[in-house]
C-alpha cells in the first residue's frame, strides 16, 4: 500500500481488497507508524475536535485580525443565517459559517487544523462538522470521512506541491474542496468510484486559481475563498452521488494541475506581485500596514 501514489492504483486496490479508501489508508498509516489502527483513528478523531474548537471559537467573537483585513465576517454569517433571504439549506449556510470561523482563527493565531494547509483550513472542517451535525453523523463516520480526505490529499502530494508559492490557490482552497469533496461522498455511504469522481469533478473545475493574497497576508481573499470553496465541494459531491463521472480521469486532472502551476507566472504564486494584490485598495492597504509595521 505505501507503494501507492497514483489514484488509479489505490482505487484498484481497494476494490481488490473489498475495502473502502479509509481502510486501506488506515492499515496503511499504522503498518508505517508502527501502531494501532485504533491509535491511528483516535488521532484522526484528535483532529475533528480541534476543527470543532476553532469552529466554537470562532463563532462567537467577531474580533478582528492584527491588519483588520478579517475577523468579523463569521459574525456576520452567523447573526444572518436563520433569514429568509439567505438561499440555501441550513447546512450550506452552517457549512459557510463555520468554514469563515475557522479561517478567522487562523488570521487571530487562533489554533486550527491545516487541511492541507493553513490558507485552506476552513473547507474540510466547514463540510464534516456542518454535515455531521445537520445529518446526524456519528464519530466512526466522520472519522472515516477525514482519513478519506487525507488520503487524497496524500496522493495528490505524490505528484504536485500543496502551496500557494508553487501551483498557486488551485493547490491550496482547490485542492482542499477536492478533498472535503470526497470526504462528504464517505459520509453519505459513496463508492470508491463515487468518492474518486467527486474529487475530479471539484478539482477540474477549480483548475488555475491564482494565490494573491493583499499585503502578503492569508486574509484577503483567502477567508472568503474558503467559504466559497466549501460550497464548491457540496457540488462536486453531489455530482457524483448523482453518479455523473468525470470525463478526465483524477490522476490526469492533477498531471493537469500540475503543468497549469508550472505556467503560471510567480506574480500569481503567492508573491503578492499580481492579481488583486496589486489593486489600488490593496496597495493603498499594503502601504498603511507597512508604516504601521515599521513604526512598531
Amino acid at each position: 500500500m505505501s507503494n501507492i501514489k497514483t489514484f488509479y492504483d489505490l482505487i484498484n486496490f481497494a476494490n481488490s481488497q473489498n475495502k473502502k479508501i479509509f481502510e486501506i489508508c488506515q492499515e496503511n498509516e499504522a503498518y508505517e507508524m508502527e501502531t494501532s489502527i485504533e491509535n491511528i483513528r483516535n488521532k484522526v478523531f484528535d483532529n475533528i475536535n480541534v476543527m470543532k474548537s476553532a469552529i466554537n471559537e470562532g463563532i462567537k467573537t467577531n474580533e478582528k485580525s492584527l491588519s483588520e483585513l478579517s475577523g468579523t465576517d463569521c459574525y456576520k454569517m452567523q447573526a444572518n443565517i436563520s433569514k429568509a433571504s439567505l438561499l440555501f439549506s441550513n447546512v450550506m449556510n452552517k457549512a459557510i459559517v463555520y468554514a469563515l470561523a475557522c479561517c478567522e482563527q487562523n488570521a487571530t493565531m487562533g489554533k486550527i487544523v491545516a487541511c492541507p494547509t493553513a490558507g485552506a483550513c476552513g473547507i474540510i472542517p466547514g463540510a464534516i462538522i456542518s454535515i455531521s451535525e445537520e445529518l446526524k453523523i456519528d464519530k466512526e463516520i466522520q472519522i472515516n470521512a477525514l482519513i478519506t480526505a487525507g488520503e487524497i490529499g496524500r496522493i495528490i502530494a505524490c505528484k504536485m506541491a500543496l502551496a500557494g508559492a508553487c501551483m498557486g490557490c488551485q493547490g491550496e482552497c482547490g485542492v482542499a474542496s477536492g478533498m472535503a469533496s470526497g470526504a462528504i461522498v464517505e459520509m453519505l455511504g459513496g463508492s470508491n468510484e463515487q468518492i474518486i469522481n467527486a474529487c475530479a469533478l471539484t478539482l477540474k473545475n477549480i483548475m488555475g486559481l491564482t494565490c494573491d493574497p493583499v499585503a502578503g497576508l492569508v486574509e484577503v481573499p483567502c477567508v472568503k475563498r474558503n467559504a466559497f470553496l466549501t460550497i464548491h465541494s457540496f457540488t462536486g459531491a453531489n455530482l457524483a452521488m448523482a453518479n455523473i463521472k468525470s470525463f478526465i480521469p483524477l490522476d490526469e486532472i492533477i498531471d493537469a494541475m500540475k503543468e497549469v502551476g508550472n505556467l503560471m507566472s510567480v506574480t500569481l504564486k503567492e508573491s503578492s506581485q499580481g492579481g488583486l494584490s496589486t489593486t489600488k485598495t490593496a496597495l493603498a492597504k499594503q502601504a498603511q500596514l507597512e508604516k504601521i509595521w515599521k513604526n512598531n
